[in-house]
């Protein structure tokens, strides 16, 4: 009994396929359905029909995005002076950092300097930046582009440089014993 219920099954699944119909309105737009209406045609299918969804993979750099037209400026950005590993020997702890951006900034963008890993100084759209009373030391600089809403638009990579700084606390010149000569 449950093989000829199973066989019987299989046998109608095969015929039950519904046909589709396709036909125009009086507007001119096309219908589907899987009931034949007056004036539609048959809609044969390829065996090899099948739905196939191609994903687009994400950009690499996601720093630009369609919705943000103020985004869309793909910055070259490198830092100029001092050089990698130079050493800047300035008792008073003066460094200037000096970039390269191309294209020009844009009047809604801003460069951002970090020391350390912590943002020196307030944001510009000049690339010169001009540091005071600097410990001495190795640091290590990065100069960001960013946008208003703070999205950050291109980078720098770090650049190491070493501060010498001579520091020299005077003390008093001892005198001989007495003051005289």
């Amino acid at each position: 009994m449950r093989l000829s219920l199973t066989i019987s099954l299989l046998f109608f699944t095969l015929f039950a396929q519904a046909t589709v119909y396709k036909w125009v309105d009086k507007d001119g737009k096309i219908h589907y359905s899987d009931k034949p209406i007056e004036n539609s045609e048959a809609v044969e299918f390829k065996s090899n029909t099948q739905n196939q969804i191609k994903l687009q993979m994400p950009k690499a750099n996601a720093s630009a995005s369609n919705d943000d037209p103020e985004s869309l400026t793909q910055y070259n950005l490198s830092i100029a002076s001092p050089a990698e590993e130079e050493t800047i020997r300035d008792n008073e702890g003066k460094i200037t950092i000096m970039a390269r951006i191309s294209p020009d900034l844009d009047t809604k963008h801003v460069l951002v300097l970090l020391m350390d890993g912590v943002v020196v100084g307030t944001p510009q759209t000049s690339p010169i930046f001009s540091l005071k009373d600097i410990d001495r030391g190795e640091h290590s600089f990065v100069i960001k582009a960013v946008a208003q809403n703070g999205k950050q638009l291109a980078s720098t990579p770090p650049r190491k440089i070493y501060l010498h700084r001579a520091i020299i606390s005077r003390q008093g010149t001892p005198t001989p014993f007495g003051g005289v000569n």
